[in-house]
């Protein structure tokens, strides 16, 4: 059905005082992408597969697959066996993602129509049923011995990130939600799916079982840490290097950390005003926006969601210095999470 043509990839690891190169993110990036430009599909029934090929032309960061590839590159220097896994990762986040807008009615993903605007509702979930087989297949793309392994690992994180979008979808009809509630559906909906690539990846390099889990902890750190800045960014990011409009969670009512965090910590009269910004559907955008901010302002949830980041990315760096390999190897490692932890898109 599918086939990644020409991907014999050479990767050669030159020695140098008893030194090995690592492949950077930018490294892994482009391994990824040059991977997914030689996916071939087959051309019929192009309704079915043309969404596919559009939804992965858009791009994106790649994290997940470069973290399965850079994974196995901290316990071994050929990561050939890693790509296609990784791959399969990459169409299943993408798989999510169509799902997600078709449930959110989104009408853009990465300033480019969805695939159920573009096509139709019916085309769009069943070519994201495609994906979902897809990716399984590439990521049994390896060794037999440890195909069982990689299943285990995929299918339970594949069953909670449905968890974790059942649980977001919750929210929406429901006004009263908890810190812990909040940060379980983020560990579903994002977190996992990091650490799964993480796992992986360590798998297919070799790692022990015990170097195996806490590169999954290190993922699963790094991704609530992660959603966690998504949520800041959307009040306080730079709208010029966010790349979207500045206040579409607050304008959407969704369920954040910070208005999770703010109803928990305000009082009864700013409690009340958030309510009516919530519910009273004729209040200006803007309006609406810079009132919710001001109540943000007021009760210091930049700082108080900004801590609870810098705790994530705290136990993060923890979980990758139990990982007993040589400290230069995870240098690459240590600067994709610096890299994320100074983001600001």
């Amino acid at each position: 059905m599918v086939s990644i043509l020409n991907s014999q990839i050479i990767f050669v690891t030159f020695a140098k005082h008893n030194r090995y190169i690592m492949l950077t993110l930018d490294d892994s990036r482009e391994v990824v992408n040059k991977a997914i430009s030689n996916l071939k599909f087959k051309s019929q029934p192009k309704e079915l597969y043309n969404p596919i090929r559009y939804i992965l032309s858009m791009g994106g960061k790649r994290l997940r697959p470069c973290m399965v590839i850079m994974a196995c590159n901290l316990f071994r220097d050929d990561v050939e066996e890693a790509i296609r896994p990784a791959v399969g990762i990459e169409i299943f986040h993408n798989f999510t993602l169509l799902h997600d807008d078709i449930m959110d009615n989104s009408i853009l993903r990465r300033n480019k129509p969805t695939v159920h605007t573009k096509w139709d509702r019916n085309i769009a979930i069943l070519s994201g049923d495609v994906m979902s087989i897809l990716s399984s297949s590439y990521i049994i793309s390896c060794r037999k011995e440890i195909v069982l392994d990689l299943l285990r690992v995929f299918n339970q994180t594949a069953l909670e990130v449905c968890e974790g979008q059942q649980f977001d979808m919750n929210f929406e009809t429901q006004f009263q939600v908890d810190e812990r509630e909040y940060l379980k559906m983020i560990e579903c909906k994002t977190a996992v799916l990091f650490a799964a690539s993480l796992k992986i990846g360590s798998i297919i390099g070799g790692a022990s079982g015990s170097d195996a889990d806490n590169m999954y902890l290190f993922g699963k750190n790094l991704g609530m840490a992660f959603q966690l800045q998504d949520d800041l960014l959307d009040v306080y990011g730079d709208p010029e290097v966010f790349g979207k409009r500045i206040g579409e969670d607050i304008e959407a009512n969704k369920k954040t950390y910070l208005l999770v965090k703010t109803l928990e910590l305000a009082r009864e009269k700013r409690r009340n005003e958030i309510i009516r910004l919530l519910n009273d559907g004729k209040i200006p955008r803007k309006e609406k926006i810079h009132a919710m901010v001001q109540i943000y302002d007021a009760i210091n949830i930049r700082k108080i969601t900004q801590e609870k980041v810098d705790f994530y990315f705290k136990e993060a760096g923890e979980s990758l210095e139990r990982v007993r390999v040589n400290d230069s190897r995870k240098e690459e490692l240590k600067k994709m999470a610096d890299k994320l932890n100074r983001r600001e898109r």
